[in-house]
């Protein structure tokens, strides 16, 4: 295991994708899933418009089997009808029982569902974002690091409870190192952010084997630094303790983007007193992919 001194600093070669044009959207569109227990969706919603989009916040109501069948009909006519598929931070159903997004692992591995996320990036040329908690549910689904909902498997990545057994909040930073995804098109290896993080199971958990595989493609999105840019298994550095410092991953084709920090919480007078940019261009490339 890398021990503070031997967390190697990663960074990718391989350019951000192409713009793609002649999406048809004046305004790309963005549905975001508001889960019970979600408390970034409002934050999302905004950072998406900010960027020149639309947002569309759909709540997943489960108080009964009438209501959830409903919300299943609404997040697929939400997500066949947009460019991006946003799940925001929170902590669904209070990560209960047994743990970090199992609603929302179980809610999209519906039939009807699973296709559309997979029509949405498979046909439609679509990119999904997670964040915190929705980044737990793209692990736990596969859709990152694999590009798809898959059957659950042992060997597969996961993020596991904080190492120092509770709940973390505060900023840290994070360093670019990988713009191959083009929720990273406005980004460049190497560049430092300040993020909030607010999470108890942010740990990255993975195999060598494959995270070799991951590094190797460049899908190593980010890392937990100090503010210069190093690495570091150091709790003051790497809250949770995620292998190797990772701090987000994109899919093969970097369509799927999960990261713990929530670069959605910003503003004029957020963190003023914090050191460092805290304006990560995450939404902006998204945005700017389809315009």
């Amino acid at each position: 295991p890398a021990t503070r001194e031997s967390v190697p600093t990663i960074s990718g070669t391989a350019p951000a994708p192409a713009r793609r044009r002649g999406s048809g959207a004046a305004r790309p569109r963005a549905a975001i899933m508001a889960f019970p227990g979600a408390n970034g969706e409002i934050d999302a919603a905004r950072a998406v418009e900010r960027a020149g989009g639309t947002a569309e916040i759909v709540v997943i109501r489960n108080l009964t089997a009438s209501m959830l069948a409903q919300s299943v009909a609404d997040a697929a006519r939400a997500i066949d009808g947009c460019q991006m598929l946003i799940l925001p931070g929170g902590f669904s159903c209070g990560d209960e029982p047994d743990g970090s997004a199992k609603f929302m692992t179980a809610f999209f591995r519906n039939s009807r569902l699973t296709d559309c996320v997979h029509s949405l990036l498979k046909k439609r040329d679509g990119l999904v974002l997670g964040i915190c908690n929705g980044y737990q549910a793209l692990v736990k689904l596969g859709l990152a690091p694999f590009g798809e909902i898959t059957p659950p498997d042992a060997g597969n990545p996961t993020l596991a409870h904080n190492t120092i057994g509770r709940h973390m909040a505060g900023y840290v930073y994070t360093r670019v190192s990988s713009v191959r995804s083009p929720w990273m098109s406005q980004c460049r290896v190497g560049e430092v952010y300040a993020v909030p993080i607010s999470h108890g199971e942010g740990r990255f958990v993975v195999s060598e084997e494959l995270f070799a595989r991951l590094l190797a493609n460049e899908q190593i999105a980010s890392q937990y630094t100090d503010a210069h840019g190093n690495p570091s298994m150091s709790i003051d550095t790497n809250p949770n303790g995620s292998y190797m410092a990772v701090e987000g991953i994109f899919s093969p084709d970097g369509r799927v983007f999960g990261k713990m920090g929530h670069i959605e919480r910003r503003g004029e007078f957020v963190g003023k007193n914090i050191y460092g940019n805290k304006h990560q261009p995450i939404f902006d490339s998204g945005v700017g992919y389809y315009t």
